[in-house]
């Protein structure tokens, strides 16, 4: 009896074996697959095999040649960078529009609910997708969605010919998705934008109404009064500035007088965006090195430090010629500041270049959201200052499944999953629709 049963045991054994090993043959031919599709596109130059992350089967690094001008193109080509994870070549297919450079090759929100496939793609002339030599007039919304729309046609006829495809960004990559949408609206099949602004001009008023509203008027004193008490202890604040530039080799093209003063007058708009708490906030009694502390951890450097500027080089030009942004109000400060001018980013842009603002590009998209276009989620956070110039819904909006969802006192930082329960299902049931 026992001889039969180690018979049995010896050919279960030999019979997984064999099974395991016919998966992970299937396994290897599938991805040998993938690759060669990928390597038959035309305008690819480069594929690379990455470690896989998150629920992929496996992750691949691919480079394509893009028209630095989509409407001319003997100005050449430059290279740009894409990131695939794969799973199926029938689930669906989320495509991640950066608004700046990749930061991660792990699923987003949507790609890891679902469990599905991801694609990721790097923003024109941000990290190292960018020519040698950047003319910053081509850095324009339409260039930028033909490259996507290229991109996403080649990966869909390579490898999801039967996939339903859905665009997504955050913030500037919200911005990114609009635009795509406006230009190409049938090239996905659906998008969910998170917490984008659309601008309608350069500095948008609208973002100063919103600071003077936001909130409870207790909270809202309380972030003028740290203000005007960074304002107070300035010169000891400027001096801890230069101490710390000193110590980390920071540098501002403004200098660090306007630096200080830059920095004040953003903490109000980071503090409401970041979701921040006003219990956090320093009262007058406070040393010098406290209220640096704090409005550092606020505000933070990275926003006009000379290295910063530089990297974000492309998001100031688009904001500055196309996009749109802020400035600051300087007339509650102006005991401080000595002037009720606006405060602007004009210093932001590449040296020795200037362009005016260009206000049909997002005129165009704000027509085009009011009257024809389809199945467009957006995501806001209640209290995040972006949500100043949130996209507003036209009255047909329903008709055209598109649909806004604003999360309570919600911040920058507001998803899908920060939502109540009731809420999350409510919002993955349309997803779910768009999907089938």
């Amino acid at each position: 009896m026992k001889q039969i049963q180690s018979i049995y045991l010896f050919i279960a054994i030999a019979f997984s074996m064999s099974f395991s090993n016919a998966q992970t043959a299937i396994f290897n031919s599938i991805n040998s697959s993938i690759f060669e599709k990928l390597a038959t596109i035309e305008n690819v130059v480069s594929i690379e095999k990455r470690k896989t992350v998150s629920h992929f089967d496996t992750n691949y690094e691919i480079w394509f040649e893009q028209a630095i001008d989509h409407n001319d193109l003997s100005k050449g080509t430059f290279r740009q960078r894409v990131f695939l994870g794969f799973i199926d070549p029938l689930k669906p297919v989320f495509v991640e529009l950066q608004g700046y450079g990749i930061y991660t090759e792990k699923a987003g929100e949507l790609a890891n609910h679902y469990k599905a496939n991801q694609l990721t793609i790097e923003h024109r002339y941000f990290n190292n997708s960018r020519p040698e030599e950047i003319n910053w007039n081509t850095l324009t919304i339409e260039n930028a969605a033909k490259d996507q729309a290229i991109i996403i046609d080649a990966i869909r006829k390579a490898v999801y010919p039967n996939a339903k495809f859905i665009t997504t960004g955050i913030s500037k990559g919200c911005q990114t998705t609009m635009a795509h949408r406006n230009f190409f609206p049938e090239n996905v099949d659906a998008s969910v934008c998170y917490v984008g602004p659309l601008n309608y001009q350069r500095e948008d008023p609208r973002v100063y109404e919103f600071l003077e509203n936001v909130g409870t008027k207790e909270e809202r004193e309380k972030i003028k009064q740290f203000q005007n008490l960074c304002f107070e202890n300035r010169e000891r604040l400027l001096e801890i500035l230069k101490d710390t530039a000193k110590e980390h080799s920071m540098s501002w093209e403004f200098g660090k007088e306007k630096a200080i003063d830059y920095t004040i007058l953003e903490y109000s708009f980071a503090f409401w965006q970041w979701g921040n708490k006003t219990e956090d906030i320093p009262n007058k009694n406070a040393s010098p090195q406290e209220i640096y502390n704090h409005l550092i951890t606020v505000v933070g450097y990275g926003f006009f430090e000379s290295q910063s500027v530089e990297d974000l080089q492309p998001y100031f030009w688009a904001a500055l010629t196309q996009q749109g942004i802020y400035g600051y109000e300087t007339a509650p400060f102006k005991q401080y500041l000595q002037t009720e001018e606006v405060y602007k980013f004009d210093w932001a842009f590449p040296k020795g270049i200037t362009k005016e603002y260009d206000l049909k590009p997002m005129q165009e998209i704000k027509y085009f959201l009011d009257t024809s276009a389809k199945k467009i989620m957006f995501i806001y956070g209640e209290y995040d200052a972006w949500s100043s110039t949130a996209v507003d819904l036209s009255d047909t909006a329903n008709q055209r499944e598109m649909y806004k969802f604003i999360k309570s006192k919600g911040s920058h930082t507001t998803r899908i999953n920060t939502f109540n329960d009731e809420k999350q299902k409510e919002i993955y049931v349309i997803i779910d629709r768009w999907l089938k």
